[in-house]
């Protein structure tokens, strides 16, 4: 079959390929919205995909703001897929425009995708490693010590230490006169 295709048609730009990665399936509410204000509330704490970011941070920051929103027959999983873009700039913007159109189903899925992605397992091996070498430091007070042992923990929610090993590890580390 002879392609009939002009030269100009040609040597167009492909404009296929430009699907979004999250799918959202459709929404049977009447008067459904999503209004600018909250909008501009998750585009003020966006996540950048920096180093020092936590992703897990920014997950939790994101649903306590979507938590505010109950629409009718509209399911808060629904309404933080759509809004989730809108909290992404930088690196972390670059990362969800590269995956594949149609490739997040759930919002489980894109936790998923975006927590392995800026939160590699390297970074749970040395941060786990931290924790386990805590030790006070100089002039640091019990209290500072035991805020500062607590962040480590916040720093990485799946360690998995238990209550107990988490006290021990404290204990261990703590200057003699403490």
């Amino acid at each position: 079959m002879a392609d009939n295709r002009t030269m100009e048609e040609l040597l167009q730009a492909p404009t296929e390929g430009y699907g979004e990665a999250i799918v959202i399936l459709e929404i049977n509410a009447d008067h459904f919205e999503i209004k600018t204000n909250l909008l501009q509330l998750v585009q003020a704490n966006p996540c950048h995909g920096f180093e020092r970011e936590n992703p897990h941070t920014h997950i939790n920051n994101f649903k306590m703001i979507t938590s505010t929103l109950e629409f009718r027959d509209v399911p808060n999983d629904v309404i933080k897929l759509m809004m989730f873009p809108y909290s992404l700039e930088g690196t972390a913007r670059v990362w969800y425009d590269k995956e594949p159109p149609n490739s997040i189903l759930t919002w489980e899925d894109l936790v998923n995708k975006f927590v392995n992605q800026f939160f590699p397992p390297s970074k749970t091996t040395h941060l786990k490693n931290e924790i386990s070498r805590f030790t006070q430091r100089f002039e640091e007070t019990f209290g500072e010590a035991w805020e500062r042992f607590k962040e480590m923990l916040r720093a990485c929610p799946h360690h998995g230490f238990t209550e107990l090993a988490q006290i021990d590890t404290f204990h261990k580390g703590l200057n003699d006169n403490d």
